[in-house]
């Protein structure tokens, strides 16, 4: 009757409920004995834009990245393998969404627990153990197990959600335990043990004299001059390939296709509509985040992107601090002479609707010193 295919599907450890969730993004609970659907959660993405309406959930520019970010999974065969799961108790279901894994009570209709919102990663299938993960000295009698000790039950029950993410090489575990020791070098939070890309091994092997990254450039647009320092040593990929297209003249007449007053001026896109561009290597390439490079004052130049790992052509400078792009957006570069430039872009008259300039304003052209 609905005309969607169903991607995941669970039932209650009772064996009474069953729970599918679909490619129209619906979540629909049944009752197993008599078939009958009891209760459809709507979790499209035209829900989610109304509730940002309503109540801001995720900042602006961060809920349109992620948007962007669930067309290209809707596009994928990834969108296929979202599910769903029931917990031990059949009182709660668990699956991901573009806000993160909801945990949802059937019995009161309501969200009680969004994990790894605040994450970058998009979560798609998850597991739940319910189960202790830690080996005990002493069996457990009966009555340890039937006792109300706050201690023992945080010794019995360990849970742990199991995720694996969209074009991720790795899985995500969230559990209540910290690490035992949180000055220990292995008490990291992310363990990264992927092989090195081929585009990492050929940049290892390349001869060490030979370089194609500049410590600083201008950039002269129709409105002024912008001087900006380079922070190769920080992100060495991300000013490679920013020196490579200018060098060879590929920012050349683009237009700064986004402005928003008091917040940012954004190009490098050659379409100037915001959706083309592409790296010197072809396609996207990986983030570059550096502890010590923030978006903790104005003038930073940071890659715009639709989402981890899918830098391109386009940037943006920032007119304002703006702390919650941080670990979202690589930072390599600082206007340093011509910040008067930058503002006075920042307030011409755009469109309402696209934020695109009038008036177009241009890169002339990048040099390098």
């Amino acid at each position: 009757q609905c005309k969607t295919i169903p991607t995941g599907l669970s039932f209650s450890k009772d064996g009474r409920q069953m729970a599918t969730i679909a490619k129209d993004r619906k979540v629909r609970v049944f009752k197993y004995l008599t078939g009958k659907l009891s209760k459809v959660l709507d979790e499209s993405l035209q829900q989610f834009t109304e509730l940002q309406q309503m109540k801001q959930q995720l900042p602006n520019m961060e809920f349109g990245r992620r948007l962007a970010a669930e067309r290209d999974l809707e596009k994928s065969d990834q969108f296929n393998r979202c599910n769903i799961i029931f917990d031990d108790s059949g009182h709660f279901v668990l699956y991901a969404t573009m806000l993160g894994v909801k945990v949802i009570n059937l019995y009161t209709n309501r969200c009680v627990r969004t994990l790894g919102k605040s994450e970058n990663a998009r979560f798609l299938q998850v597991s739940l153990f319910q189960g202790t993960g830690k080996k005990q000295k002493a069996a457990v009698d009966v009555e340890m197990v039937a006792s109300d000790n706050p201690i023992l039950q945080n010794v019995l029950f360990d849970p742990i959600l199991f995720c694996t993410a969209f074009k991720k090489n790795r899985f995500y575990m969230f559990t209540r335990r910290e690490p035992e020791d949180t000055k220990s070098a292995d008490a990291e939070r992310d363990v990264f043990n992927e092989k090195p890309s081929k585009e990492d091994i050929v940049a290892a092997t390349q001869d060490a004299s030979y370089t194609r990254v500049s410590e600083s450039c201008v950039i002269h647009t129709t409105m002024g001059d912008i001087h900006l320092k380079l922070f190769a040593k920080e992100c060495p990929k991300t000013v490679e390939n920013f020196c490579v297209h200018s060098k060879n003249g590929y920012y050349n007449s683009h237009v700064f296709h986004r402005v928003i007053k008091g917040f940012m001026i954004q190009t490098g896109d050659p379409l100037g509509n915001g959706t083309g561009g592409e790296s010197i290597w072809g396609g996207e390439f990986e983030d570059e985040f550096h502890p010590n490079l923030r978006h903790d004052r104005p003038y930073t130049v940071s890659m715009a992107n639709a989402g981890p790992n899918t830098n391109g052509s386009q940037f943006f400078i920032i007119v304002a601090p703006t702390p919650w792009l941080d670990n979202k957006h690589t930072v390599f570069g600082r206007v340093t002479k011509g910040m008067e430039v930058c503002q006075s872009i920042s307030n011409v008259k755009v469109n309402p609707k696209t934020d695109k300039p009038y008036d177009d304003v241009r890169i002339i052209n990048i040099s390098l010193k």
